[in-house]
């Protein structure tokens, strides 16, 4: 506990003082049917032990998450004491990586406890109880051992409705209980604190919901509890695999920060470039109109793009001065380099082509191909401008940094010769929306900027002269160079004008 801020001490101490007066009242009530307590308590204590599997000596993935199905057929099921007194076995198990995990574990218990009763409170209000208690389960509230089975199964629908709600208010309880303690840990409001989490964790509550109603269902059906044991198993595969993806994703995460460590290390003048490549990508991505899954290919494919650099000899790479034509050409061999090799790593797909064309011109005099136009692959275009905004805004071995709004400019100016427009346009308009705001920033005059300043920057680039008190009047000088040169040294025989070469990375 002293490791916490002291409201977030208060806040788990009331939580644990409101689940044991959630729970109390089972302790004491005669009719508490302890049997389905223990043996639903005793399930899900089980469902999280498991992750430890003795037999194959292996951990279960950590994004297995947890079982909540058990808990919700304890809502459904018994009363909202006895389901609060369910959770806390199988919530005091379950797995916690960051200290202190005691407080920890006593939190999701006493989380989970309150979220149970309040939601078997929601699903009795509306009926629920009495509409599970099917007849012929032989269960607390239902009648009559040998009924049809037709009788519970023609009443199904008329549990839907409760459980749903019961379902939600789970899912809602978690969530505000959740917001609330890391705004007291962390100081943040709870509107932030709370953002994304209810979007996140709704659907999958719901399914947990809708497993727990068919294992109460079950249970009270003439076929009794083993069959709704049986109801767990396609759930707990589900959720294996689920894990499993998450586990995937989390290696291929680990892959790609390997790849740009290695790259970070190498070119050390560029330090942080690949992630805010990356980043900018995306803002071009997201402003025009690209699905997520697309987004995060091209997130990827900004951030790997210069992977080749691992092939290019290191004293070219940190070269100051101008490059001979012979070194040129080995520098721009990085993007078949890059190519070469994350060709064999399948989660990349379509980044892979974006690694390989991100200096090809739509007029066609870029690299490695000679492409043009629409021969070039969306990303490729995409990743262009990003590569080359970032270029023109952080300093190198060879140029200085610009201020943002000479930078959109100069992309602006050779619109329609190195890139393409409809990307220089989702940039521009994503800065001007939103600012720029790099997620890494290595470099020493890394320029940050508010999304006011950039629109009126990029519209004619007077804003680097502006008056003292904008944005751009803190941001650095001009280079005295014409802009194409500070960005990057352009292959010869190209160029957006042959007095002002256009914008690059190398």
């Amino acid at each position: 506990m002293r490791a916490l801020p002291p409201t977030a001490r208060a806040y788990v101490l009331a939580a644990v003082l409101a689940a044991a007066a959630c729970a109390a009242p089972a302790l004491t009530d005669p009719a508490t049917p302890w049997t389905a307590v223990v043996l639903l308590a005793a399930l899900y204590l089980g469902c999280e032990l498991v992750r430890v599997l003795a037999p194959t000596d292996r951990r279960a993935p950590d994004g297995l998450g947890c079982f909540f199905p058990v808990v919700m057929a304890a809502v459904f099921l018994l009363p909202p004491a006895a389901a609060a007194l369910v959770a806390v076995p199988g919530a005091l198990a379950q797995t916690v990586v960051q200290r202190p995990a005691g407080v920890r574990r006593v939190w999701h218990a006493a989380q989970q406890a309150i979220a149970a009763h309040l939601a078997g409170r929601v699903h009795g209000l509306l009926g629920g109880r009495a509409a599970t208690a099917a007849p012929g389960s032989g269960a607390p509230g239902a009648t009559g051992h040998g009924a049809d089975p037709t009788l519970w199964v023609t009443g199904f629908p008329s549990v839907l409705l409760p459980a749903a709600a019961a379902a939600v208010a789970f899912c809602l309880v978690l969530t505000a209980l959740d917001g609330g303690i890391l705004a007291a840990a962390e100081g943040r409001p709870a509107a932030d604190a709370r953002h994304g989490l209810l979007t996140r964790s709704l659907a999958p509550h719901c399914v947990h919901g809708l497993a727990g109603l068919m294992m109460a269902v079950m249970w009270r059906s003439p076929y009794g509890i083993p069959a709704a044991l049986l109801v767990l198993l396609p759930m707990y595969v589900s959720c294996w695999v689920f894990a499993q993806y998450h586990r995937e994703r989390a290696a291929h995460r680990a892959t790609i920060r390997a790849l740009v460590q290695a790259v970070d290390i190498k070119d050390r003048y560029t330090r942080g470039h690949s992630e805010r490549v990356g980043q900018a990508s995306a803002m071009i991505a997201r402003e025009l109109g690209m699905a997520d899954d697309r987004l995060e290919v091209v997130r990827i494919a900004g951030i790997l793009h210069d992977v080749g650099k691992l092939g290019v000899p290191t004293r070219l790479l940190r070269k100051d001065g101008p490059l001979t034509p012979e070194e040129r050409r080995v520098i721009e061999l990085h993007p078949e380099y890059g190519h070469e090799m994350v060709r064999g790593i399948g989660f990349l797909g379509e980044a892979r082509s974006a690694i390989l064309h991100h200096h090809e011109r739509v007029d066609g005099s870029g690299y490695p191909y000679g492409l043009s136009g629409e021969q070039i692959p969306v990303l490729a275009r995409v990743v262009a401008v990003a590569d080359s905004f970032d270029a023109m805004t952080s300093t190198r071995s060879y140029s200085r940094a610009r201020p943002v709004q000479v930078a959109l400019t100069e992309l602006e100016r050779c619109a329609g010769a190195q890139f393409d427009p409809a990307m220089v346009r989702a940039l521009v308009t994503a800065i001007g929306r939103h600012g720029w705001h790099p997620v890494v920033t290595s470099d020493d005059d890394l320029q940050v900027i508010g999304a006011g300043a950039a629109t009126t920057g990029a519209a004619g680039g007077a804003a680097a002269a502006g008056p003292a008190g904008t944005a751009a009047a803190a941001l650095p000088a001009v280079p005295a160079q014409p802009p194409g040169l500070a960005a990057d040294r352009p292959r010869g025989g190209g160029g957006a004008a042959p007095e002002r070469p256009a914008p690059g990375s190398r």
